[in-house]
C-alpha cells in the first residue's frame, strides 16, 4: 500500500471524511451528522462497514442514507477485525477525519477489555471524531475547549480547533492547561515552608500561562477569539470535568503518543480518564508531523 500521501500530511483541511457504520439504532443520526460535516468542510464522505456484503444490508444502508440526505453513498465493505479493518481503509483512502459513534460512559468491564472506539483512538493515523450524541437535526457547536498540554503536537491541535471553529462560525475557543498541584506537593520536601510552596505554585501557574500565551500567539485568527484558562487537578480528569461543567460541545485533544501496553491498561493514562467518561464530543487531532512510527 502506498502511504506516501500520509507522511507529513497536515491534520487539516479535512478533504476526506470517513464514518464507521454498524446497524445500530443511532445509524441514521450518525450518518446525518457525518453528512453535515462533509458538506461543511467540502469533503468526500465514505462509509465503512466491516462485515459481509449482501443485498439486504445494502438496501438498508441505501434507505437510511436517503433519510440522512446522502445521495449515491460511497460504501466500502470489508471483512476482518473491526478496528484493524477500519483503520486500514482509512490509510488506503487517505482519510483526514474518521467519525465514529461512542457511548458517553463505559462500564468497568469494557474499560479494561478495550472498546472499538478506544482501540481506534489509540491506533488511528488520522484525526478521530467521537460523537456521543449524534442527531438527525443539524447541531452547530458553540463551545469548544482545547487541551493546552505542553507537547509538540498541541499547536497543530489548536490550529485544527481554530479551523473547525471557523467552519462552524464559533466565536470563542478556550485553551485549557491542567496544573497537577498534587504531583507538585509530593515533590516538595516536608520542611518546605508555606511561603515557599506558594511561591512555587505561582511560578508553575505563571509558566503555564506563559505557555498558553505562546501557542495562542502562533494560532491567532481574526474570526475566533482564543482565550486561556488554567485548571487544577489530575491530568485528563481535570479537563474532562472542566468541559463537562462548562457544557462544552467539543473537546479537542492531541492524539496519543503510543499504543497501550499491559501496564498502560493497569495504570490509567490521561486520555483514559476522558475516554472512560466522555464529557462531550471528542476530536482527537492526529498531527502526522509529530506521530510515531
Amino acid at each position: 500500500m502506498d502511504t506516501s500521501k500520509l507522511k507529513g500530511r497536515p491534520p487539516f483541511p479535512f478533504e476526506t471524511i470517513a464514518v464507521a457504520i454498524a446497524f445500530s439504532p443511532r445509524l441514521e443520526a450518525l450518518l446525518s451528522e457525518s453528512h453535515h460535516l462533509a458538506k461543511t468542510f467540502g469533503a468526500r464522505l465514505i462509509l465503512i462497514h466491516v462485515g459481509t456484503a449482501n443485498a439486504s444490508k445494502a438496501d438498508k444502508i441505501q434507505k437510511v442514507c436517503a433519510k440522512a440526505g446522502i445521495t449515491n453513498p460511497e460504501v466500502i465493505w470489508k471483512e476482518g477485525t473491526p478496528a484493524t479493518t477500519i483503520l486500514q481503509v482509512c490509510k488506503e483512502n487517505t482519510v483526514d477525519l474518521l467519525v465514529i459513534g461512542a457511548l458517553k460512559k463505559e462500564s468497568l468491564l469494557r474499560f479494561y477489555i478495550g472498546s472499538l472506539a478506544r482501540t481506534i483512538c489509540r491506533k488511528a493515523k488520522c484525526s478521530v471524531l467521537l460523537l456521543t450524541r449524534p442527531s438527525s437535526i443539524r447541531r452547530k457547536p458553540e463551545r469548544i475547549v482545547v487541551n493546552g498540554v505542553e507537547h509538540p503536537k498541541t499547536t497543530e491541535s489548536l490550529k485544527t480547533a481554530v479551523y473547525f471553529a471557523e467552519k462552524y462560525d464559533v466565536k470563542e475557543v478556550k485553551v485549557v492547561k491542567e496544573l497537577d498541584m498534587t504531583g507538585m506537593a509530593m515533590t516538595l520536601a516536608d520542611d518546605t515552608t508555606a511561603s515557599h510552596a506558594n511561591k512555587m505554585k505561582k511560578e508553575i501557574t505563571s509558566e503555564a500561562e506563559g505557555y498558553l500565551e505562546s501557542i495562542i500567539h502562533q494560532c491567532q485568527t481574526r474570526q475566533v477569539q482564543l482565550t486561556e484558562k488554567t485548571v487544577k487537578g489530575k491530568p485528563g480528569f481535570a479537563i474532562g470535568k472542566y468541559a463537562r461543567d462548562k457544557k462544552a460541545d467539543l473537546l479537542v485533544l492531541n492524539s496519543p503518543d503510543k499504543s497501550l501496553g499491559l501496564l498502560d491498561r493497569i495504570f490509567t493514562h490521561d486520555l483514559e480518564f476522558i475516554l472512560e467518561d466522555l464529557p462531550c464530543d471528542i476530536l482527537l487531532v492526529h498531527s502526522r508531523n509529530h506521530s510515531e512510527k
